[in-house]
């Protein structure tokens, strides 16, 4: 596969994934305007996925869908960040609880969509044209999720003594997980030097600004990012991936070749 068909499949993947932990929260939302409004991102990233994998399509030139790509590949098949694929549950909760927790979503959305609007503004000026394109429509989309989840980490972390705790442990056990999407990968180093894509580590610093302030206005202290990197952009995923997968691919693969 080309380089940067590998490089489409690893932003699309982020995109998918994430958006199948969000669309859990469907018919679930803590209220009906916030179960709307997951919903609507769990949609933006999974369309952002469809034109990703759709150009990588068009590079891998084997004739595949984007259907193939999200539903025929294993888990060691996705190049996406560990953080995306994590559940909506506190560690504590176990490898495949139910338990949808309002504030680790929160600050999962917050510490991914912070770091994907400045990604997407860089991919502004991407050699491909088709992904400058997707760059334009995403970076929008970016902005409005981030602003969201920033509005409720300040409101839980400033809130009650419970929501702070809830909020402050979400930071802590997630925070951790951003050291992957910072540490440049080949992949990464290679779609950076042929200008289609960008270096992650070079993206750090804002990232690291944008979010100690809002941290700061929530009232909550800033972990330490240090320890275990973990490699999901590598193939390498954690025990929740696979149990995720079976659940969004169970229909596709129950019925091959079905159709409406």
């Amino acid at each position: 596969m080309p380089l940067s068909a590998r490089y489409m499949l690893h932003l699309g993947d982020n995109a998918l994934v994430l958006a199948q932990r969000l669309s859990q929260w469907c018919g679930h939302g803590p209220m009906l305007e916030e179960d709307i409004s997951l919903t609507n991102t769990a949609l933006d990233l999974l369309g952002q996925a469809r034109l990703l994998y759709t150009r990588a399509a068009e590079l891998h030139g084997a004739g595949l869908s984007e259907d193939d790509y999200a539903y025929w590949r294993d888990e060691f098949g996705f190049l996406n960040w560990t953080l995306t694929e994590l559940p909506n549950a506190p560690a504590a909760a176990g490898t495949v609880a139910q338990d949808r927790d309002y504030a680790t979503t929160i600050v999962r959305v917050a510490l991914y969509s912070a770091l994907m609007v400045q990604l997407w503004q860089q991919l502004l000026g991407s050699t491909d044209e088709q992904l400058s394109g997707i760059a334009a429509k995403s970076v929008k989309e970016a902005r409005y999720h981030w602003q969201h989840a920033r509005m409720w980490l300040v409101r839980l972390g400033d809130g009650t003594p419970k929501s702070h705790a809830r909020t402050q442990a979400a930071l802590t056990q997630l925070l951790p997980y951003m050291q992957e999407c910072f540490t440049d990968s080949a992949l990464d180093q290679a779609a950076a030097a042929s200008g289609v894509g960008v270096l992650p580590s070079s993206l750090q610093d804002d990232w690291l600004i944008t979010m100690q302030q809002a941290a700061t206005e929530a009232t909550l202290s800033w972990p330490t990012m240090q320890g275990f990197v973990s490699c999901g952009k590598l193939g390498q995923h954690s025990e929740h991936m696979g149990f995720m997968l079976a659940e969004m691919q169970a229909v596709t693969r129950a019925h091959p070749g079905a159709g409406w």
